[in-house]
């Protein structure tokens, strides 16, 4: 699975390209700003999706040009679909941002799977950080490692602030306790922000983590 992580925007959100190695079409997860860089690292691949792990804005800058140079559907979570269009649920008009998105073409659920050529993602629905926060799960192959597209959910050593309008720090903990606790050991987690991580790491540092 070729995977690549763009640090964009003012925030230093991580963007993740996501293709199989087979040369099929691109998932962006989380476009949070300059189009041309996602569009470089997509190359001749093409976009066949555009995914939001949630609405806040510093992670849908990029949005509406990618929508427009590739005509990629966008999809999120039923419950964070309608804030994209406001600035002040997005959460930026309180940090001088006014970043909003088209309308979603596709509202996810828990458990559903986005395909790219090879690619599946698994959404996994993990309110806390906004409502519709999801994280995306990726199993490569057999003998490797899943990778856990998380978003803001779980950080390296930390989680999601749960301080916006629409933060839930019981929601939080619980999304991380029933989906994420159990998943392999060996998961690799891409987080929203700062660097790579895994499960086994979160277990033993983690102090938000709940233990098993």
């Amino acid at each position: 699975m070729f995977v690549q992580r763009l640090v964009l925007g003012p925030l230093e959100t991580n963007c993740w390209v996501i293709a199989d190695d087979l040369g099929g079409p691109a998932v962006v997860v989380d476009p949070a700003d300059d189009a041309d860089a996602i569009l470089a690292a997509v190359g001749e691949r093409g976009v066949s999706a555009i995914v939001l792990t949630h609405k806040h804005f510093d992670h849908i800058g990029a949005v509406g040009e990618l929508i427009a140079r590739t005509g990629a559907p966008l999809l999120v979570h039923a419950d964070d679909a309608e804030g994209l269009s406001d600035p002040i649920a997005t959460g930026g008009a309180m940090f001088g941002f006014s970043d909003t998105t088209p309308a979603p073409d596709r509202l996810l659920a828990d458990g559903d799977v986005i395909q790219a050529g090879e690619v599946r993602l698994t959404v996994l629905h993990t309110p806390g950080h906004t409502p519709g926060g999801i994280c995306l799960l990726a199993q490569d192959s057999a003998d490797a490692p899943p990778h856990l597209f998380a978003g803001d959910t779980l950080f390296a050593g930390s989680v999601g602030r749960t301080d916006f309008p629409g933060g839930d720090a019981r929601a939080l903990s619980s999304s991380i306790a029933t989906k994420l606790v159990s998943l392999p050991s060996e998961t690799v987690v891409h987080p929203g922000h700062g660097p790579d991580t895994t499960i086994m790491r979160e277990r033993r540092v983690n102090p938000f983590f709940p233990r098993a």
